[in-house]
């Protein structure tokens, strides 16, 4: 059964096709991400950008803010995908939850023709990461979990302020649909 959102900032009509298919999987699951951040990012509301649950966490507008800049940093710098804005120009002017979300949808709508047609042989390619050497499929990797891991920590802030958690990957304690199967027995994790 397809998932249900709300929201969906990139929808799969408009997701572009690698000229590799085996490399298809990076752009449809970058669109995924980009659609579950910025559905997530629209639950917040302008007055919830101060908050944090502990002295030692981020804000909430210090999370956004940190999303866009790594994000083009790990495009720019580590994946060398070219033609990113510069970095004072990647910040949204309205720093609100749709200013951030209007601005990630923004910046990642052009990275999926360019991530289209790169070949085997620049994925696979060996590029400097920080201060290791890595895959540039691996490094593209390792920004989707970065981002999931930020995705994660802003859903518990919203937990912790009462307000609903959109739908990631299925069904959450606020969001469901007809038919939905989550797998929270042992029975269920038993079908085939």
């Amino acid at each position: 059964m397809p998932m249900q959102y709300e929201y969906t900032a990139i929808p799969e009509a408009q997701f572009a096709r690698a000229a590799s298919p085996v490399f298809q999987h990076l752009l449809d699951t970058y669109a995924s991400e980009t659609s579950k951040v910025v559905s997530l990012w629209r639950q917040f509301a302008p007055e919830d950008m101060a908050f944090k649950p502990a002295d030692r966490s981020s804000t909430v507008l210090e999370v956004m803010k940190h999303q866009l800049l790594s994000e083009r940093r790990f495009f720019a710098e580590f994946i060398g995908l070219g033609e990113e804005p510069e970095a004072a120009a990647i910040l949204p002017q309205d720093l609100t939850p749709a200013g951030f979300s209007s601005r990630n949808e923004e910046l990642c709508r052009p990275r999926f023709e360019r991530m289209a047609n790169r070949d085997q042989q620049w994925w696979l390619e060996i590029v400097p990461f920080f201060d290791v050497q890595r895959q540039r499929i691996w490094v593209f990797w390792r920004r989707v979990l970065h981002t999931t891991h930020h995705r994660t920590q802003l859903s518990v802030y919203l937990r912790l302020q009462g307000k609903p958690v959109p739908s990631s990957y299925g069904p959450t304690a606020d969001v469901t649909w007809k038919d939905a199967d989550p797998t929270r027995s042992v029975e269920a994790a038993g079908r085939k």
